[in-house]
């Protein structure tokens, strides 16, 4: 089955990685665009959800690309209207909202999948399953990137809502939850706030195991990195094993050796599984990495730190 699908949101994220992953995938046919300010050249692009409804056009999903703060009711509207969802990630600004769109597709029986794109890497699933098993003594994350790059004038991302630096380090949180053995929690945390911004532009976690045995276990976050971007997850286990996860989880060293370098794909992964989800009319939701987020601002001690002027 070819499913008809509408992207919602025609920002950099939609143009880089969604609309060129639907194109190649044949599982998949692009039959509209929803966005207030661009449009799409081949297919009709409309205002709203509401508009795109009274089209008629026929749709069967639709992926959420905008900003998260205002998913929850663009969600709620497409399920109302009889369509599957994909999300973005962050999926959503709050647990709360995010408890609420997961049970509101189950009540309109409707496929819901929050993608953590990160995750998809043949280097993370190899990792994960050397870890299985093993105690975990230390864990090191650095995610250091320049905000210019990545989000070149995006004020959004500086507001109540936006997450901030938190926006890529839910990457790393993604790729931490998957590959841990046992479940992780925040133990206290450091955020440094711009004068001029509501979220943060630097941010350090210490976790800690929930069985009580000691640990040492950090992440630190970074979005004033100029030049090379630093994405690492460095890990050593009880029985002497050294890994070393890089450029975003796409690079795997054990104990000093290479085992595996994989292409990126994360995105093509990420449609190639929504289609088995629609086929098999079930959801992924699983929302770990957003709890950790969301914990880390609640035990954070905040600093302000001088004012950030864009490029």
């Amino acid at each position: 089955m070819v499913y008809k699908i509408a992207v919602v949101g025609i920002g950099k994220i939609a143009r880089d990685q969604h609309l060129p992953c639907i194109a190649k995938n044949k599982n998949f046919k692009l039959v509209a665009g929803v966005s207030r300010n661009a449009k799409l050249e081949n297919v009709p692009t409309f205002e709203s959800l509401a508009a795109l409804r009274s089209s008629k056009t026929s749709v069967d999903c639709v992926a959420l690309c905008t900003p998260p703060a205002g998913r929850l009711a663009m969600a709620k509207e497409a399920m109302d209207a009889g369509w599957h969802v994909l999300i973005e990630k962050p999926p959503t600004p709050t647990i709360g909202e995010m408890v609420d769109m997961i049970a509101h597709a189950k009540k309109k029986k409707r496929v819901l999948y929050a993608t953590w794109h990160s995750r998809y890497n043949k280097a993370v699933d190899e990792a994960k399953k050397r870890l299985k098993g093993k105690q975990v003594t230390k864990l090191c994350v650095t995610w250091k990137e320049d905000v210019n790059k990545w989000h070149p004038g995006q004020q959004w991302i500086a507001e109540p809502g936006g997450f901030g630096v938190f926006d890529p380090g839910i990457n790393a949180l993604s790729v931490v939850t998957k590959i841990m053995p046992e479940p992780i929690y925040v133990e206290a945390a450091r955020i440094e706030v711009p004068e001029n911004w509501a979220t943060p532009i630097g941010v350090e976690i210490t976790f800690k195991r929930g069985d009580g045995i000691a640990a040492d276990m950090s992440a630190v976050f970074d979005w004033r990195q100029r030049g090379e971007q630093t994405w690492d997850i460095d890990i050593e286990t009880r029985d002497g094993m050294v890994m070393k996860l890089s450029k975003g989880g796409s690079v795997l060293h054990v104990n000093g050796k290479l085992i595996m370098e994989a292409k990126l794909e994360e995105y093509e992964m990420i449609y190639a599984k929504f289609a088995r989800l629609l086929k098999a009319k079930k959801s992924d939701t699983d929302y770990s990495p957003l709890q950790l987020e969301c914990d880390a601002f609640m035990l954070a001690k905040p600093v302000v730190v001088p004012k950030f002027e864009w490029d």
